[in-house]
């Protein structure tokens, strides 16, 4: 295994907020409502990785260092956990798991809809993630993981429906998500200078 520190590390450094959110909650430093509090964290969590996961490749290219390949699928991994948990946490400090609230909920609130077409397409990201998946699928493993170019704007459409009238911090990640997904655009990625050293040359999913 490539790079092992640098993987702990980063497994530590993503593993670690839900548990410092959840003790948070636990000794109520979330305010009144911390259930609402963890969703939201949760599901913004979700979309910083899978910000930071679109970065890995363009990262790699400018600095040539191979260890931001070693750790993309980890944190990919991580995005789809964090979705997960952000739905658990809806189920459960929002629905209360009374699950006939559902249907009124999808009325009064259609961005739900496009959050759990997004989780699905991070499912079928995570279970395709494998290198069995990879030898199986061949050629379409490709085509299947571009799943995450539409990912990411339903996600960042979720979010502003979620905020409406407070966009500055949803611009920020906008702005970010916009430029990484220009920046896949083969011919602009291969424009991309190295500043750093060698390193094993990738192509954008």
């Amino acid at each position: 295994m490539r790079h092992p520190y640098w993987r702990l590390l980063v497994f530590v450094l993503v593993a670690v907020w839900p548990l410092y959110w959840l003790y948070q909650a636990w000794s109520f430093a979330l305010g009144p409502d911390p259930g609402k509090v963890l969703v939201e964290r949760l599901g913004l969590g979700a979309l910083i990785l899978l910000l930071i996961t679109l970065s890995m490749t363009p990262l790699q290219k400018l600095s040539g260092w191979s260890g931001w390949m070693a750790v993309r699928r980890q944190l990919g991994l991580w995005c789809f956990a964090y979705g997960v948990l952000h739905l658990a946490a809806y189920a459960v400090f929002i629905l209360g798991l009374d699950w006939s609230q559902l249907a009124v909920e999808l009325r009064k609130r259609p961005y739900i809809i496009v959050g759990a077409v997004a989780l699905f397409g991070l499912l079928l990201l995570a279970v395709t993630s494998n290198r069995y998946s990879q030898r199986r699928l061949g050629k379409s493993w490709k085509k299947l993981h571009r799943l995450i170019y539409l990912i990411l704007p339903l996600g960042l459409l979720h979010m502003l429906w979620i905020v409406r009238a407070d966009l500055q911090e949803w611009a920020i990640y906008a702005a970010l998500g916009a430029v990484l997904l220009v920046l896949r655009i083969p011919a602009l990625m291969r424009r991309i200078p190295r500043i750093g050293g060698a390193g094993q040359k990738v192509q954008p999913k």
